[in-house]
Order: structure tokens, then sequence, then C-alpha cells
């Protein structure tokens, strides 16, 4: 049988005999470990881990493997075979930016996963979506259907089997239900003006500030506007010569890079929860 690449995650109390317990399985079994990072959280007492293995024994004797270790440590675990695309559903609003610079690292192989569907709130971006080959949904929403156009959503999660959600510039606020739902597998950006320039036309509140730095965050929905789990931040510097459209030209492209590692992080499963906050493993 030839040898299968799995991605093991894992957090647990900070304990002596953690690795030496997940590399001592791995040896047993003949695995060969060909990536392997951690790390202690002395704040929390909590400790994570990443391991990347090859092994010739089938997907489910190794997970049966690891449930079985995992009551003596406390472990919270996940594989993954890396064979096997994470899928995603991306929302989008009338922007683009953030939607062809997914669809162009996925088409040119930078981005290792596959993109199931695109749901917006408008039909503007059909056209570039199905040139790709890609299912696109239209799901307009008013306060007042906001809660049927959420569930067709979640419908859609369920039968495009998606691991993953990306809000790539999705203008509309999801509800604390839906975000509940999608808790640990639902990744938004913006830009990191927030919360010093709320609301409309923040590139316009920067420039008559004279701010010399713009960015964005990547970070984790939750029910908490724009406060998730942070993954990633990308910055660029500005100064007095730029306009406003600069500014919002020089953001556009921060945000598409943000947006991008935070996915690929993800997919790679090189990101774990630490309560507010996240332990990210990047190659």
């Amino acid at each position: 049988m030839s040898a299968a690449e799995y991605v093991l995650t894992l957090s647990c109390p900070d304990r002596p005999g953690v690795v030496a317990a997940v590399a001592g399985l791995l040896a047993r079994h003949g695995c060969n470990i060909t990536e392997s990072q951690q790390f202690g959280d002395q704040e929390q007492a909590r400790f994570f881990m990443r391991v990347q293995f090859t092994s010739t024994l089938p997907e489910d004797e190794v997970r049966a493997e690891f449930a079985a270790l995992a009551p003596e440590f406390g472990m919270q675990i996940q594989l993954r075979d890396t064979a096997r695309k994470p899928r995603v559903l991306i929302m989008v609003s009338r922007f683009d930016h953030c939607l062809n610079d997914l669809l162009y690292r996925v088409r040119s192989g930078s981005l290792d996963i596959e993109i199931a569907a695109v749901v917006s709130n408008h039909p503007d971006l059909r056209p570039l979506t199905q040139s790709h080959g890609i299912d696109y949904h239209h799901l307009p929403v008013t306060p007042d259907t906001k809660p049927r156009q959420e569930a067709e959503v979640l419908a859609l999660v369920e039968h495009y089997q998606v691991d993953l959600v990306v809000l790539a510039r999705y203008m509309q606020v999801l509800s604390e239900g839906l975000c509940a739902k999608l808790t640990g597998r639902a990744i938004n950006i913006h830009h990191s003006f927030l919360p010093s320039f709320k609301g409309a036309r923040p590139y316009h509140q920067a420039h008559s500030r004279g701010v010399k730095l713009i960015g964005a965050t990547a970070h984790y929905v939750t029910s908490d506007l724009d406060e998730g789990p942070i993954i990633e931040q990308e910055v660029a510097r500005v100064n007095h010569s730029h306009s406003p459209e600069d500014l919002a030209a020089i953001g556009r492209d921060v945000e598409c890079v943000a947006l991008a590692r935070a996915v690929k992080w993800h997919a790679e499963q090189r990101v774990l929860l630490d309560g507010h906050k996240t332990v990210v493993f990047p190659r």
C-alpha cells in the first residue's frame, strides 16, 4: 500500500509527555514525521501541536489509534488526509477583488482548496464566478428576509459539504445564530482601521487624519462584529501624497494578501483556536 500524508492537530492541558506520546505512537506504526510544530501557552496552561506525517495505515486505523490516546491527555484532535482538499463556500457582495484573487490562486495552484460555490446578495459577480465553472447563488437579503436567507446559506453549506465559509468582502452582518453554527469555520476580512474609523468611507476618514499605515485583518467570524480571533494581518505604508482613492486601492491589495494567507493556513490546519486568540504554525 502506498503511503498517505496526514496532518494531525491537537490541543490539551499542558503537561510533560505529550510530544513523546504522539511521536512514539507514530514511530510504533512506522509513520514518518515530515513536519512538527508545538506551542505551550503558559498563561492558559494549554499545549498546541501540529504534526504532518506519512503512513501506510488506512485512515480509519490512524484515527482509531489517536482516539485511543486522546483521553489520557485530554486531547482535542483533528486529523485530515492531505489528499482531500477542503471545500470552501465564498460569500461576496459587489467588491470583487478578494474573490478574484482567491479564484486566481486556486487556478494557479498556490491555494490548495476546492471552491464549491459562491453566494452573494447581489447578481453582479455571477459572470466572473461562472467563468471559472463554479456555481453562483444569488440570495438577496433584507432585514425581513434575513432569517430565511441565512437558512438558505446553511442549506448550501450542507449541500456542498462545505468545510470553510469565506466572507470575501460580504457586506452583511451575520446573525448570532449563524455565527454560532459556523464557529471556527468562517473567516472574514476587514480593513484594520476598525474601530478607529467606523462607518462609511473609512479611507476618506483615514486620509483626513493623515494616517501613515493602512492594513487589513483576517479573523474568524463571531457574533462580536469584527472582533473574532485574528488569523493574519497585513499592512502597507502610505503618506500625504496618497489620495483617498489611492488608499482604497492599496487597501484592496492588503485585504487580498491577508485573506489568502488566512484561508491557506486554515486549509492546511495551521491555525488552532486558543480562546479569543489563535495559534498559527506557518511554514
